[in-house]
């Protein structure tokens, strides 16, 4: 579990095969074997580590899955830290597990922030919502408007520079994760919606 707040901007140092090499500092500073890194908010394990680098094994589901199979040499990956019992949660929390990957379509000047446009996948969409939370590239992020495909959100300077979306350009692919609470909010409507008895309604003149 993450809560969203980049602790660094890495980079890829090599791809080898289904093991990625990663470049960082301060995720590295109490690492140890088995911990959890969120890579562009994708939930990796550390199976080896060294100074000023760490190693990670990726499946070809989530390669496939994610944007990290199109990273290679030299590509800035954000990176947190997994959540330790009782630290603080500034943004939301974010499991790791990517719903789908999306692109940016625009990003515009609006005084100090900067709003970002991006288009969803039907995977995500469901859990979009007026200022509710989105992770970006496992960036916990407030949704300021959406479409039936497309949300903004509004950067400040900080978090722009403290992550790699202040490199993203038009069409480049983002990995998303919806709100954990808003998927148990649709799992239990769409229980509800199963649950219904529809001779019921039928015969009550609800068709």
């Amino acid at each position: 579990m993450f809560t969203g707040l980049i602790e660094e901007v890495g980079r890829v140092e090599a791809v080898q095969g289904e093991r990625l090499v990663l470049r960082a500092r301060k995720v590295l500073e109490d690492i140890a074997l088995g911990d959890s890194i969120s890579v562009d908010g994708v939930c990796l394990t550390v199976v080896q580590f060294q100074a000023g680098q760490f190693s990670a094994q990726v499946s070809d589901e989530t390669l496939d899955r994610t944007n990290l199979g199109r990273r290679t040499n030299g590509s800035p990956v954000n990176l947190e830290r997994s959540l330790r019992v009782g630290g603080k949660v500034g943004g939301h929390f974010v499991t790791g597990h990517i719903d789908g990957t999306g692109r940016l379509e625009a990003r515009v000047r609006q005084g100090e922030f900067w709003e970002m446009t991006f288009w969803a996948p039907p995977a995500c969409r469901r859990y979009l919502a007026p200022k509710g939370s989105i992770s970006v590239n496992g960036a916990s992020l407030t949704v300021a408007r959406c479409t039936e495909e497309y949300f903004t959100v509004a950067v400040i300077p900080y978090s722009l520079e403290q992550t790699n979306l202040q490199t993203l350009a038009p069409g480049e692919a983002v990995n998303l994760e919806g709100d954990v609470l808003a998927k148990y909010v649709a799992r239990l409507m769409g229980q509800q919606v199963a649950n219904v008895d529809l001779d019921f309604l039928t015969e009550h003149g609800y068709s």
